[in-house]
């Protein structure tokens, strides 16, 4: 009956067709297919109804209809034609031609298809050309360009547009096949910094994520000019040279990661000697007095960046032997380089910091002792060559280039040091009438004193030459480096109040000196730099960080500092440092009893601790620096630049927030001051540890605060996944404990953060810990689940057969604890009202479960009560089998008992719960109201 009555609506649809009432064929045909079952006559109602969509004008509709009668039949000539028009009408022009195209192949004859092959074909030709008149664009931005008569808005405007399409796939391969790159070879030819800029711009996004452009683009501008270019005072330009030169680095070494398409791979064969030609020349750039210290800094970044593996699992690292072979001497000379000496080459306060950087992840990519060895060889031949009794300059450079090696590869650094004739050098140095001598010896003592157990020469020999260099300078440069020299060494012992190494008092002195050249406004930033450089290793001692943090100017001076040398690494580590001593934030090993005595025993030294590195003067000085501002201060220093905020910096800084955040009364302060947000990105970049520290600190202050204003906005969605990651088995009790209460309060504020922790797949975690003997830790994570229950997806898990879910929650309901009891309750009661079909399996997990129920709602607790009776309303309205069964238990009993009762202001909806179970049973007909 029904295919009749499709065919008879198909009829009347094509007699309102002809009738050119299109609307109410269209519903005819409509109408029709949902009868009809047959292919054939689907294929004919949808092809109808796209003629009736092209006559409305229902384009998109009418290429939809011919499609699913093309999918029936793929050789419906009428279906074929007619998406070609729908098409057409959309713009869609290349795949129409593809549809005629099939038309005519089936009917070469038929006129009305060739003629709209030609059309369409005409209209592509038409489309191309407009679509290339971007040649025509680029040719007048070029002309723009090139004139020197242009005025300034156009030669922007053009400038800009250049390096817009240049980004962009189907631009650069325009202004590459249209003779772009000779073009712009003539801006660079102008000298003039802005076209050079734009043209250097506009290469460097040809170049991206295409191998054989960069090739060609690396050939056609040559790797000198690129260095020349590089090599210049002006550091925009430096930059941008440099992001050119990455861009053709990552293109020809596969580091690019976007999808290469076509067969533009094929075109190109080695790319190894182009590469090993940038490296070469950019070790060059090292040691050219050409060059500008901008230069020489990007091409530093250039050789870090790309010549150590960064994976360690990769086996070749011909890359760095390369470097080491041909280039560790020039990276020598610049580390050796002395700015005081008139034979200095050009560079920045960073330059010398970079080649330590450079030398250090050199060795550290070396894969055997051999390699290592080969490389130790380099670096003593260079140093013993510059010594030279008739040119003391030399002598000056060789204790520099040790000096720096201490600051890369230390172990590398410490065997120099025991070389013939490196400390005599040192101590003959500190005792020079030049002061530029005297600087590189200090820095050099300050570096060699790393570590106390290598730096025995230095506390002998040293602290009385510092003190002679700091008694006779009147170099506030040199003064102020041999402070923090002794500052070093007086620190050597770290926290141990057993192992100072000055006299009483003497420490103190010198953190009061540093803090006074920190307030001190008028000292340059390098210098005052120093200064907290000074105060990072004197604030190992409990009395000098008890003095500065009561020193709130100076405090304020080092947060303003901090504030205002966002782009300075060593800075903010120091101040990261000193903030790690103040708040007692370092890891102390554990002091074991037995293991004390037996060092005692055998006259071992046994580390003290200062009696002001006890709770309670922590405590005073974590007040004291909040009190002084230092949440903003953090919150500034975290959003530095991930290149100079290095992730030993944030985990510091991670260190930190965990500490102010130990005592709850502060943690409002804390999120008032923005110090929520700053968190964040702690907990999601850096060290395996720095990220820990900060999700704890998360962790607390989610637990306490009101996460709107804590993280408002998106963020607190942020906050999740570093939470969830607590819940680790390998993190300790407290850490899991704190995570479950922060994600207790996220769960509890909407269902999107629900889903959220959902997700994250933080419930399996969750229902571990329900289970776990600790009881705080059960009781956190019941009272978690109490809110995550809320959510359709979890209702879906207990819903789900096989697995005891329920059970737990239901045996969970009959502990002993009040609060793990009360949140169990919670849940069940949730489930019980969200889905009948838990009711009835609530009865079938466990036998139990009727004497837990009774219990619950006999509870001595009203907020346990309450959730009881919710939970046998549930159930009484669920069911009337299962109603049945209750009222034949003892639960009749109870619920009549509480029901009786008088309400009062406390007892009123446990009264009131009670007394709708009573009338759910009367509606049954179980029990009779008495009159």
């Amino acid at each position: 009956m029904a295919e009749v009555e499709a065919a008879q609506l198909k009829e009347e649809g094509n007699r309102h067709f002809q009738c050119q009432d299109y609307k109410a064929a269209t519903k005819s045909y409509s109408q029709a297919l949902k009868l009809t079952k047959d292919k054939s006559l689907l294929a004919t109602l949808y092809r109808n109804r796209a003629a009736c969509g092209l006559k409305m004008e229902s384009y998109v509709q009418a290429a939809s209809d011919a499609s699913r009668a093309i999918d029936i039949n793929s050789s419906d000539i009428k279906a074929l034609y007619r998406r070609c028009q729908a098409l057409e009408h959309l713009g869609k022009l290349d795949q129409a031609f593809k549809d005629v195209q099939r038309c005519a192949t089936l009917e070469p004859r038929n006129q009305n298809f060739q003629e709209t092959l030609r059309r369409l074909s005409t209209s592509i030709q038409e489309k191309l050309r407009v679509q290339f008149s971007t040649d025509s664009r680029v040719q007048n931005m070029f002309e723009i360009l090139l004139d020197q008569n242009s005025d300034a808005d156009k030669l922007e405007k053009a400038a800009n547009n250049l390096i817009v399409l240049g980004r962009e796939e189907a631009g650069a391969e325009r202004i590459f096949q249209n003779n772009g790159v000779a073009l712009l070879l003539q801006l660079l030819d102008t000298k003039r910094p802005e076209l050079v800029l734009a043209a250097v711009r506009t290469l460097s996004g040809m170049c991206s994520g295409h191998r054989a452009r960069a090739t060609a683009i690396l050939h056609a501008v040559r790797i000198d000019r690129i260095c020349g270019l590089m090599s210049v005072e002006n550091e925009e330009m430096s930059l941008a040279v440099c992001n050119l030169l990455q861009a053709i680095i990552d293109s020809l070494s596969g580091e690019d990661k976007r999808e290469h398409r076509g067969k533009e791979e094929a075109l190109v064969l080695d790319t190894k000697k182009d590469l090993k030609q940038i490296t070469s020349h950019l070790l060059d750039m090292l040691v050219s007095k050409k060059v500008s210290g901008q230069g020489r800094d990007q091409a530093l970044n250039l050789l870090n960046k790309n010549v150590p593996r960064k994976d360690l699992t990769i086996h070749d690292n011909s890359r760095t032997i390369y470097v080491v072979d041909n280039g560790l001497r020039k990276i020598l000379k610049v580390v050796g380089q002395v700015p005081d000496l008139p034979s200095c080459l050009s560079l920045t306060d960073n330059t010398r910091m970079l080649a330590s950087i450079l030398i250090n992840k050199l060795y550290d990519d070396l894969r055997c002792d051999p390699e290592r060895d080969h490389f130790r060889k380099i670096c003593e031949e260079y140093i013993t060559g510059k010594f030279d009794p008739q040119d003391m300059d030399k002598n000056v450079n060789a204790i520099q280039t040790v000096s720096g090696i201490l600051q890369g590869p230390f172990d590398l650094g410490n065997q120099l040091l025991g070389m013939k004739g490196v400390m005599e050098m040192m101590v003959a140095l500190c005792g020079s009438e030049r002061e530029a001598d005297q600087l590189v010896a200090v820095e050099a003592l300050i570096h060699a004193s790393t570590k106390l157990s290598r730096a025995t020469f230095i506390i002998t020999n040293g602290v009385s030459l510092l003190k002679s260099i700091y008694k006779t300078t009147k170099n506030e440069k040199i003064k102020i480096r041999t402070l923090v020299g002794l500052c070093k060494l007086g620190s050597a012992g770290g926290t141990d109040y057993g192992l100072r190494q000055f006299a009483e008092g003497s420490t103190e002195k010198l953190a009061k000196q540093c803090r006074k050249w920190l307030c001190n406004a008028a000292i340059d930033t390098r210098t005052r730099r120093w200064a907290v450089e000074g105060l990072a290793y004197l604030t190992l001692d409990a009395d000098v960080k008890d003095d500065f943090v009561q020193d709130i100017p100076a405090l304020q001076a080092m947060f303003e500092l901090a504030k205002a040398s966002t782009s300075d690494k060593t800075i903010l580590y120091s101040v990261a440092t000193t903030l790690v001593n103040c708040t007692n934030s370092y890891d102390v090993k554990e002091v074991i009893p037995e293991l004390v005595q037996l060092a005692k025993f055998s006259k071992q030294h046994v580390p003290e601790e200062h009696p002001k590195d006890k709770k309670d003067f922590v405590d005073m000085r974590v007040k004291r620096l909040l009190k002084a501002g230092v949440i903003s201060a953090l919150a500034c220093m975290v959003k530095a630049d991930s290149a100079i905020l290095t992730d030993q910096t944030k985990e510091l800084l991670a260190r930190v927030f965990l500490a102010l955040c130990d005592n709850p009364k502060d943690r409002g302060t804390i999120v008032a001051q923005g110090g929520g947000k700053a968190l964040i990105p702690l907990a999601l970049e850096g060290t395996d540890v720095g990220k820990v520290k900060a999700a704890h600190a998360l962790a607390k202050i989610a637990a306490v605060s009101n996460p709107d204003i804590a993280f408002p906005g998106e963020r607190v969605y942020e906050v999740v996944r570093p939470l969830v990651r607590l819940l680790d088995t390998q993190r300790d009790g407290l850490q899991n404990y704190e995570a479950l209460l922060g994600l207790t309060n996220l769960s509890g504020r909407s269902d999107k953060l629900r889903q959220k922790i959902f997700k994250e797949r933080a419930l399996p975690d969750i229902e571990n810990y329900m289970f776990e003997n600790h009881d705080q830790l059960r009781q956190a994570a019941t009272e978690c689940m109490c809110n995550m229950v809320v959510n359709k997806e979890v209702q879906e898990r207990f819903l789900a057969d096989g697995n005891d879910r329920l059970k737990l929650v239901v045996l969970l309901c009959g502990e002993d604890d009040d609060k793990v009891q009360n949140a169990a309750a919670g849940a069940l009661a949730m489930l019980t009202a969200a889905h009948k079909k838990l009711c009835i399996k609530m009865t079938q997990v466990t036998s139990q479960w009727l004497e837990i129920l009774q219990r619950l709602c006999l509870h001595d607790q009203l907020s346990v009560q309450h959730r009881g009776l919710v939970i046998a309303y549930n159930l009484l309205a669920a069911d009337a089998e299962l109603a049945k069964k209750l009222v034949e238990s003892e639960l009749l009993e109870i619920l009549t008992v509480v029901g009786k009762q008088e309400p009062d202001e406390k007892k009123a909806a446990v009264v009131q719960t009670a007394r709708e179970c009573l009338i759910k049973c009367m509606d049954y007909g179980f029990i009779k109201p008495v009159s």
